[in-house]
């Protein structure tokens, strides 16, 4: 087909809008634009084209720092809030906390520059790959990003569109990564009309992805409780306690008593389960305080059970643990597996000694190894502290060993009023719709939610708000296709990508 036929490498830039912009400020405005699809308010529509730019630039010769510019753009844009939580919390001076948001601009940045070494012989060849080939490399980068020294699957394409009709519903089957392909596919269509000045690879990938969110939208009507449709109440708190940066006896005690406050307010009848967010009951401490001990036993003995955060130790050291206290099962424990990288330890420390000294305000935890669940009543809960609810895998995994219940407790006071809380929300939604799993989300300043297992929300507190979250949830022990093989539609794109770079380049 004419539409599909091959490009060269510069002709194609300057035929192209790239060529009246300069490719290097093309490339930068379009990460600055894809950026603003990850903003509080996300640019829903202007994510369907907002990938062209960096497909134009594929083109061009040095194409790889192109996508490095890209890159560094979207992370400098889409996460400037590391910079005063640095500043602020870890102690660093300003310009050192700037340049590690550079540093986290370039590292990030890699690899949409490795995307597009890897995307352009595949773009340049023409055909149906180049239809195909540069969406399944996206995805297979996204994965490498997700699991590369530790990973940081933070922002993926998919949760630009969190909000778009059928994208949730569909994740059930194809996962966050399915929804990343369908969106960087109908990009793709888009560049590629573009490139060859027609407007049949816009319509025939636009058109695709349309009518596969309608079928999205049609199976969400499939959405029913599982076969233990047992309901059960819940009370979700968001106490809007902020971190203090310098020691305040009289606000840690007006903090805690205002926690306890609205604890009596939740248990107002026995069964109910009150989720604290993390860092709640902050600086006290379960192994050394009794009357955090007693105070949340009182709450057991009215019938009520407690999930709350606490630093416990183990025989290899502190860890950042969830419990669940309740009078009937006493204490169950989940360790936090996925540990903060420069916030609850430090990467490389044995061989790069000076990260120690940069962040020397770092955690030194213990990352747990089980990803144990809590039995509450009928019900068995999956648990996630902080950002573990980024992880597709590590949610999927708890939902196989029986999870019909899932609760992320995050402290997003660090980042304040930013686009942070939103973003780290929107990988909530997803992991609900993954797994057709109810995901309570207490967060200690916002946001707060009880999310549907469709990905919907049902009740939400914003930043800053203080208040309680009541509901009658169900908890489903069925499995969807994404929950069984997380790995299948990485492994596929993988595959397709691998294939497609094989035959560009014998081209």
């Amino acid at each position: 087909m004419a539409l599909l036929r091959p490009l060269p490498a510069s002709p194609l830039l300057t035929r192209s809008p790239a060529h009246r912009l300069g490719p290097s400020l093309l490339a930068l405005a379009g990460g600055a634009v894809w950026a603003l699809c990850f903003a509080r308010q996300p640019l829903n529509v202007v994510s369907w084209v907002a990938l062209v730019p960096l497909l134009l630039v594929l083109g061009h010769p040095r194409a790889w720092l192109l996508g490095l510019l890209h890159g560094m753009a979207f992370w400098l844009v889409s996460v400037p809030w590391i910079a005063p939580t640095l500043e602020t919390y870890g102690q660093l001076p300003p310009w050192l906390a700037a340049l590690a948001v550079v540093g986290v601009g370039v590292y990030q940045g890699s690899y949409t520059a490795l995307f597009a070494v890897l995307a352009k012989p595949v773009w340049q060849r023409g055909g149906a790959l180049a239809l195909l080939g540069p969406p399944a490399l996206w995805v297979a980068v996204e994965w490498l990003r997700a699991h590369f020294l530790g990973g940081f699957p933070w922002n993926l394409a998919a949760n630009a569109w969190v909000d778009l009709p059928g994208a949730l519903p569909l994740a059930a089957w194809i996962g966050c990564y399915g929804v990343s392909f369908l969106l960087l596919f109908a990009n793709n269509g888009v560049a590629r009309a573009v490139a060859v000045r027609r407007w049949q690879p816009a319509a025939l990938t636009v058109g695709s992805v349309i009518v596969v969110l309608a079928l999205g939208v049609w199976s969400s009507a499939a959405i029913v409780p599982g076969r233990d449709a047992d309901t059960v109440t819940v009370r979700v708190l968001q106490p809007n306690i902020q971190n203090l940066v310098e020691w305040d006896r009289e606000q840690v005690e007006n903090n805690y008593r205002r926690l306890l406050e609205l604890s009596e307010q939740a248990c107002d009848a026995p069964g109910v389960l009150v989720v604290w967010p993390e860092s709640a009951a902050w600086p006290y401490s379960w192994g050394r305080d009794a009357g955090l001990r007693a105070d949340v036993g009182r709450l057991a003995r009215k019938g009520c059970s407690v999930l709350l955060n606490s630093v416990l130790e183990s025989a290899e050291g502190p860890t950042n643990s969830a419990l669940l206290v309740s009078s009937s099962a006493g204490e169950e424990r989940y360790d936090k597996r996925r540990l903060v990288p420069f916030g609850e330890f430090v990467p490389m420390a044995e061989w790069l000694p000076f990260l120690s000294s940069l962040a020397r305000n770092a955690g030194d935890f213990t990352a747990g190894r089980s990803p144990a669940l809590l039995s509450w009543q009928k019900q068995e809960v999956g648990t996630a502290i902080c950002f573990e609810i980024i992880f597709a895998r590590g949610v999927a995994e708890q939902v196989r060993h029986g999870a019909t219940l899932l609760v992320t407790i995050t402290n997003d006071a660090w980042y304040g009023d930013t686009w942070a809380p939103w973003q780290h929300y929107r990988a909530a939604r997803f992991r609900a719709a993954e797994n057709r799993r109810t995901v309570l989300r207490a967060a200690i300043t916002g946001v707060s939610a009880i999310i549907g297992p469709d990905g919907s929300v049902q009740q939400q507190l914003g930043v800053g708000e203080e208040g309680l979250l009541e509901a009658q949830v169900v908890g489903r022990s069925d499995l969807t296709l994404f929950t069984r093989a997380p790995w299948l539609v990485p492994l596929l794109c993988c595959l397709v990508g691998g294939f497609a770079i094989f035959v560009g380049r014998r081209r």
